[in-house]
């Protein structure tokens, strides 16, 4: 008998969930203890990165992208990276480098959220300031300080 392994594909997604009022919304990972905006891989090589942020939102956050009041917006910028040690068991063993596509997602307000219980464990509202100095991944909080650039006015 042989066993498929699902290698994690090396494209993801990092979102950065924000109000019109510049608040950032972070959640700390549940294996390492450190905050982080939304984050997530393709679930296949087909997945569009609209579709894998939409995704990825709404199982992390619960927060629907698509909902009215919300704008989630693609800014365009793709951060490649090596893959932590740590993490490489995740990807086929040639993988050493991942490819990250930032969207911005502003939602109405400060929303409720509905954390994954197996990846996160807790979630705060932060001034974009603030929640760029609190991420432990340096591409999240360049992104984050990135943030007055993309904003696009309200209507």
């Amino acid at each position: 008998m042989s066993v498929s392994v699902v290698y994690k594909i090396p494209e993801s997604v990092l979102v950065v969930i924000h109000t019109p009022a510049q608040e950032v919304l972070l959640i700390r990972r549940a294996d390492a203890g450190t905050w982080q905006s939304v984050t997530g891989s393709k679930d296949h090589p087909a997945e569009t990165w609209l579709e894998t942020a939409i995704r990825e939102v709404k199982e992390e956050t619960g927060i629907d992208a698509q909902q009215p009041g919300c704008f989630l917006h693609d800014w365009g910028l793709e951060n490649q990276y090596d893959i932590y040690p740590a993490w490489r068991w995740r990807y086929a063993p040639e993988v050493s480098r991942n490819t990250e596509r930032v969207f911005g997602l502003r939602v109405p307000e400060k929303l409720p959220i509905t954390l994954s219980p197996t990846e996160h464990t807790e979630w705060q509202w932060h001034s974009w300031q603030a929640a760029a100095d609190q991420c432990f991944s340096p591409s999240n909080a360049e992104a984050i300080l990135m943030l007055p650039r993309f904003l696009k006015p309200v209507g």
